[in-house]
C-alpha cells in the first residue's frame, strides 16, 4: 500500500483549501508577482523522514513551476541540521505551500521515528511493531505509510479489510446467549474465504474459548507479561497472537519477550510527537 495519487491530492487539496480559501493575504499584496526564491527543507533534530511525495504534492499542485528536489528517501535517518529536500520556484507559491507542506512533513516523520524507536527496541526478537485504527480522521492513509517507513507494519486498514472481534461484539453476543463457536462457524460462511478471524481474549478462559472456536489470530488485551506468556504457549501454532494495551518504549520488550508474534502501539500515530523540521529561505 503505497500512495496512490489520486488519494494523495484528494488529501492534499483538502489542506490547502482549509488554509488557503481565499488567497493568501500577506503574501498576495507583499510579495512582488515574478520573484523567485529557493528553500531548503532542514532537519532540526534527529529522526526518521516520511512525507517527502506529499511534501513536493503540496508545492506542486500549487503552481507546476516550483521544483522540488529531495535529498533522501522516505524511512531515512538524518540527523540535525541536515537538509532533506530544497524546493524552488516562484516565491509567491513558496510562502504559500510553506506551513502546509511542513505540516505534513513534520508530522509523518514524528510517526516514523517514534515507530523505528519502537522497532529498535524489539530488535532480534521475532516480534513486529503494528499499528492501529487510532489514526487523525482523513489521514489514515498517510499516516500508516509513515508507520512503515519507520520499520512497522500495518494492522487492518479499516472495518472493511479485517475482522476483529472485540470486548464489545463479546459483550452483545453473550448478551444474546450466542455461543462464540456458533458465532465464529456463521461468521465464516459469510465471509471471503481468505480472511482471518481474530478475537479479542482477556484471560486464560477467553484464549482457550477463542481457541476452541476456531479463531486465526487472538489479540491480547492489557496482560500481564506472565499471562501473556501462558497465553502464548496455549496459542503457539494454532492462532497468530498480538499483544496490546498502553505498551510503552520502556515495557515493549518485555511484551516482546514473552513471544507474541505481534504488538501493536495505538502511541504511533495517536501520540507521535512532530519532528522539528523548518523550511529555510535563501535569499
Amino acid at each position: 500500500m503505497e500512495l496512490p495519487a489520486f488519494a494523495l491530492d484528494r488529501i492534499v487539496e483538502a489542506a490547502l483549501a482549509e488554509d488557503l480559501p481565499w488567497g493568501d493575504l500577506t503574501t498576495d499584496n507583499l510579495i512582488p508577482a515574478g520573484v523567485t526564491a529557493r528553500a531548503e527543507a532542514v532537519a532540526r533534530a534527529g529522526g526518521v523522514i516520511a512525507g517527502l511525495p506529499v511534501f513536493e504534492r503540496v508545492f506542486v499542485r500549487l503552481d507546476p513551476q516550483v521544483t522540488v528536489a529531495a535529498c533522501c528517501r522516505d524511512g531515512t535517518p538524518v540527523r540535525p541540521g541536515e537538509v532533506v529536500a530544497v524546493v524552488e520556484g516562484p516565491a509567491r507559491s513558496l510562502l504559500r505551500g510553506e506551513r502546509v507542506a511542513l505540516n505534513f512533513l513534520q508530522r509523518l516523520s514524528g510517526i516514523a521515528t517514534l515507530t523505528s524507536q519502537y522497532v529498535a527496541a524489539v530488535a532480534g526478537l521475532p516480534c513486529r511493531i503494528i499499528d492501529t485504527r487510532k489514526t487523525t480522521p482523513g489521514l489514515r492513509l498517510l499516516e500508516k505509510y509513515a508507520v512503515r517507513m519507520g520499520g512497522g507494519a500495518n494492522h487492518r486498514f479499516g472495518l472493511s479489510d479485517g475482522i476483529l472481534i472485540k470486548d464489545n461484539h463479546l459483550a452483545i453476543l453473550r448478551r444474546e446467549g450466542i455461543p462464540l463457536a456458533s458465532a465464529l462457524a456463521d461468521l465464516r460462511r459469510r465471509i471471503p474465504h481468505g480472511v482471518r478471524i481474530q478475537v479479542e481474549v482477556e484471560n486464560l478462559e477467553e484464549v482457550r474459548e477463542a481457541l476452541a472456536a476456531g479463531a486465526d489470530a487472538l489479540l491480547f488485551d492489557n496482560m500481564s507479561p506472565e499471562l501473556l506468556r501462558e497465553a502464548v504457549a496455549l496459542a503457539r501454532g494454532r492462532a497468530i497472537t498480538e499483544a496490546s494495551g498502553g505498551i510503552t518504549l520502556e515495557t515493549v520488550r518485555v511484551v516482546a519477550e514473552t513471544g507474541v508474534d505481534l504488538i501493536s502501539v495505538g502511541a504511533l500515530t495517536h501520540s507521535a510527537r512532530a519532528l522539528d523540521i523548518s523550511l529555510d529561505f535563501r535569499v
